[in-house]
Formats: C-alpha cells, sequence, structure tokens
C-alpha cells in the first residue's frame, strides 16, 4: 500500500464557470462519436489561418507564409487518400520524421483523418533511436523529409514517404477522403515515447480525449485568446511541442507560429519582433539562451511561460526587464501533459512564488506521496494516461497499489498549496544524510555571468555516500580554470549552503540532454 499523502489532495482554485469549462471539455474530447480532423481543422472557419510558417533565407532575412484551415483541411485529404492507397487505416501506426513545415501538419490531420497514429520521430535521432520507435511501435509507414532519409537506411518492413515530388504528388493527383474516421475519445491518436532519462523509452499511449487537457493548459495555463500571436517555440518531436504548438492550437481554432530554421537568440528576438508575438512558451534553455545575449531586450510580451526544467530565478529577473514581463514555469510530463501551473489566465493567476511551479491545473488534484509529487486519479478528470505500452511492471510502478495515486517519479514538497520541485528520484543527492536537490545549486551557479548552463549529480564518495559535483558549460571566450572553479564553489556556499558546495567542477563544452531539453544527469554519474 501506498504512504500517507504528506500534503491533501488539492485542487486548483477556480470559479464555477471554470469547473462547467472542465466538465464541458471532458465531455466534448471523451465522446464516443468524436472525429478528431473535424475537431481539429474542418469545424474552424476555413478562412482563419492556422499556422505561419517562419524561415530564415540565405541573406538572414525572414521569410513566412499561412496555411489555412481550408487549405490544411483540402490537402490533408488528399494525402490520407494516399496513404490509405498503401493501406493505412484505423489503428496504423505511421512515423513521422520531420521539421517544422506545413508538410508536417498536412501529413499529421491526414493520418488522424484514417483513424491511424502519429509516432513523432525528432530530428535530432539517430537510426538506432528512431528505429527502436518504429520497431517498437510497430509503424508501417514513415513520412520524412528528405534530408532525413538516410536515416532510415537500414529499417526493414517500413513503406517510405518522402517530402519533394512523392510528396507533392500524394496531395496533387489524390481525391479527398470522403469521410474521416470518428476514433471516438478512446481512441489513440499518438504513440510518443518518453525521453529516456532514466533508461529505455516506455511507449505513452495518447487517446483523443488528452486533448481536454490540452485545451485546459493552453486556457488556463498559457491563456492564448483570440487575438493572441502565439508562439510555442518547442518542437513537436516531443510532448511539449506536439501537445501545445500543434494539437492544443488546433483544438481552439488559435494560430499558431512555426519557426523552421535553427535557434539562436537573435533569429527568436527577430521573429517576436516582426510578427508581434504576444504569448511565448519555450524551455528554460531557450530563456536562458536569451538572457546571456546582451542584444535581447525591449520586447513586450503579454504572457511568458516555460516548461521542461525548473526555471532559475535569475530568468524571472531579466524576464520582467526583457520581455516586459514574468515568465511563468509549468510542469508536465509526457504521460499527462502539463498539470501544475503558475497559470496565467484571470481564474487562476497568482504571484510568482520564485522557485514553485504553482498549483493543479483545473482538471487535475495533487498531493505528496512519500515525497514524490502525486496525482489523485478520481479526483482528476483531466488525468488521461492509463499505461505504458506492454509494459504492464513500469505501468504499476507509476500507480499506488489501489491505484488511487498516480506517482510522478519526482520530488517535490507542497506549502501552502504551492508545489515546489526539487528533483527526480533518482537525481536527488543524499550526502551525510542531507538530501539536496540539483536544481537548488544549479540556480545559484547559473547566477555567474560565465556560466551558460549547468548541471548537478551526485558522485559516489567513502565517507559521505554522495558528494555535489558540477558540469558547468561557459560563455563564448571564458575558459575554466582553478579559480572559477574555486569562485564557484563559493558561490554555493555564500547563496545555497555551505555543506552543498560542489566538490569538483567540470567545465565542458555541453551537458547531455534528451530531445525535450532535459539533462541526462544519469550520464554524467558514469563519467567517473
Amino acid at each position: 500500500m501506498h504512504g500517507v499523502a504528506t500534503a491533501p489532495a488539492a485542487a486548483a482554485d477556480g470559479t464555477a464557470a471554470t469547473a462547467a469549462h472542465i466538465d464541458a471539455l471532458v465531455a466534448t474530447y471523451g465522446a464516443a462519436s468524436l472525429n478528431v480532423a473535424a475537431v481539429l481543422c474542418d469545424d474552424h472557419d476555413p478562412s482563419a489561418i492556422a499556422f505561419t510558417f517562419v524561415d530564415v533565407d540565405t541573406d538572414g532575412a525572414l521569410t513566412h507564409h499561412d496555411l489555412t484551415f481550408g487549405d490544411l483541411a483540402d490537402k490533408s485529404a488528399r494525402f490520407a487518400t494516399g496513404l490509405a492507397s498503401m493501406g493505412i487505416g484505423e489503428g496504423d501506426r505511421v512515423g513521422v520524421l520531420m521539421s517544422k513545415r506545413e508538410e508536417l501538419i498536412v501529413a499529421l490531420l491526414a493520418i488522424w483523418r484514417l483513424g491511424a497514429v502519429h509516432v513523432p520521430l525528432f530530428t535530432a535521432f539517430a537510426t538506432p533511436a528512431i528505429e527502436m520507435r518504429v520497431t517498437a511501435a510497430a509503424a508501417r509507414v514513415v513520412v520524412v523529409d528528405s534530408d532525413q532519409r538516410p536515416k532510415l537506411e537500414g529499417i526493414d518492413g517500413i513503406a517510405v514517404v518522402e517530402t519533394g515530388p512523392g510528396f507533392d504528388a500524394m496531395v496533387a493527383e489524390n481525391e479527398p477522403l470522403a469521410s474521416s474516421v470518428a476514433v471516438g475519445g478512446d481512441g489513440i491518436i499518438v504513440q510518443l515515447f518518453t525521453s529516456g532519462t532514466t533508461g529505455r523509452p516506455k511507449g505513452v499511449p495518447v487517446p483523443a480525449r488528452a486533448l481536454a487537457s490540452f485545451v485546459a493548459y493552453m486556457t488556463y495555463g498559457l491563456d492564448v485568446r483570440e487575438d493572441d500571436v502565439f508562439w510555442n517555440a518547442a518542437d513537436p518531436g516531443w510532448a511539449y511541442g506536439l501537445y501545445y504548438a500543434i494539437l492544443g492550437p488546433m483544438a481552439m481554432g488559435r494560430r499558431s507560429l512555426m519557426l523552421h530554421a535553427g535557434f539562436t537568440p537573435a533569429v527568436t528576438s527577430a521573429v517576436m519582433t516582426t510578427f508581434g508575438v504576444t504569448n511565448f512558451a519555450a524551455a528554460p534553455t531557450v530563456y536562458r539562451s536569451l538572457s546571456k545575449d546582451p542584444s535581447v531586450g525591449g520586447l513586450s510580451l503579454r504572457r511568458a511561460s516555460s516548461a521542461g526544467e525548473p526555471l532559475t530565478p535569475d530568468v524571472l529577473v531579466w524576464g520582467e526587464k526583457a520581455l516586459g514581463v514574468t515568465v511563468r514555469d509549468h510542469y508536465g510530463q509526457t504521460e499527462h501533459g502539463m498539470v501544475i501551473v503558475n497559470g496565467w489566465h484571470d481564474d487562476v493567476r497568482a504571484d510568482v512564488i520564485p522557485g514553485s511551479m504553482g498549483t493543479p491545473l483545473p482538471g487535475f488534484a495533487a498531493g505528496v506521496i512519500d515525497g514524490q509529487i502525486a496525482f489523485d486519479v478520481a479526483g482528476s478528470p483531466l488525468m488521461w494516461f492509463d499505461g505504458y505500452l506492454d509494459d504492464p511492471d513500469k505501468t504499476a510502478e507509476r500507480f499506488t497499489e489501489d491505484r488511487a495515486w498516480y506517482l510522478t517519479g519526482d520530488a517535490g514538497r507542497v506549502e501552502d498549496g504551492s508545489y515546489f520541485f526539487s528533483a527526480r528520484n533518482d537525481d536527488v543527492i543524499i550526502m551525510a544524510g542531507y538530501r539536496i536537490g540539483p536544481f537548488d545549486i544549479e540556480s545559484v551557479l547559473v547566477e555567474h555571468p560565465s556560466v551558460i548552463d549547468v548541471a548537478v549529480v551526485g558522485q559516489p564518495d567513502d565517507i559521505r555516500g554522495e558528494v555535489v559535483e558540477a558540469y558547468v558549460v561557459l560563455a563564448p571566450g571564458t575558459e575554466g580554470s582553478a579559480e572559477l572553479e574555486t569562485e564557484l564553489q563559493q558561490l554555493v556556499k555564500t547563496k545555497f549552503a555551505a555543506h552543498a558546495y560542489p566538490r569538483t567542477v567540470h567545465f565542458v563544452d555541453a551537458l547531455p540532454k534528451t530531445p525535450s531539453g532535459k539533462i541526462q544527469r544519469f550520464l554524467l554519474r558514469r563519467k567517473r
């Protein structure tokens, strides 16, 4: 049996209208008659812009083009006919190895028109990672960017549709699919895989009813309004980008910006200025990189949000000056989407407490079980995760024995209703009986002007059990030295705790991270 909750289950505050809205979302997206293509596209104004695709030309200037819901409906229906001619139908898995471009959206909606299942393949993956996901999901077809095509060599048993003439022909030469399949709320639309920070990635089936939670987060967490220019900079190859740059905006009929070019602070700032972005969401790495570039500033956002890793306090201070708004931290998992938020909507907004992830999103109820952040299943109508693909043992680890609580595996605490992330359970450092969360030390080290990125891990020690070690990425032009190591150690002693300073500071070129931007601390622990 599970232990006693150190805090009672607590649903987010909200008005009666908020509660009614959550009930309506659950009913709408959980309906047995749900047609995914309809709610994502066909029911919206065909003249409204669904996506604006932005790129950078050879001269460094921004270029863009729009895709309306009407054009998307037509192109995706034609592409769906092409996929159907390849034998793809309801329940079949289709891998998609594509960047943020129009063809990606057309392919995804075509897959969902057929009642098939999208298997995201991040473009930074190498062939083994792609093959593992394709094989585990039993994908029959992979739709791929032409420059990614070589990564599929040697993967047997799949048909390939490549961008370029082949893709274009499937759109131009086919008649639109006569009708889309209604898979219902329990129908699976996405087969994602966890980022694998603690082992082999686990399959996460995403049902159509998850759209209810995605819309709730877009509404209460991000506060995306009809007149916003919304940009979620996350890559759709992982959950935050797929859920909230594609699925959430489409369900709400909101325009979403898609930047095809690679990230740089200069390009990001230019996109915000050129398109008048008012509502921005990104990983902490993006904000940290922007904050280290003195040319970024003078922007005026209405909303700014972060997810992926906890925000360090310095970003909060920088955001108010450079972006004109406090960056609000949000917490979630592949298995649920975002669930604890410093929400922006009027019904849930409260003052930001530095270090706090906020309070449960309306539709979720949370607590702390044996030191882990947990969710009350019965009290969370927006919860959609039932278990991992073909892995009952891993599924059992995520729930208490009576399945009354979902266990996140993330250590944290709750104070006066606000939740604070400490670390993944396997990242907590226990030194001489002290439990040390890496985030606390990282928050101090990143304040140093020479530090761009940092990760803290525990390493075995004969006397203390574990000691703290830090891996630090320095700003360009800065070199690591014994003097700088001492300076960083002293910074931790004076700004956090004397016992928690890193006994060793390693200066590295980059940190190992998952595709979603989470630090793979287990790889750093192996370096000894």
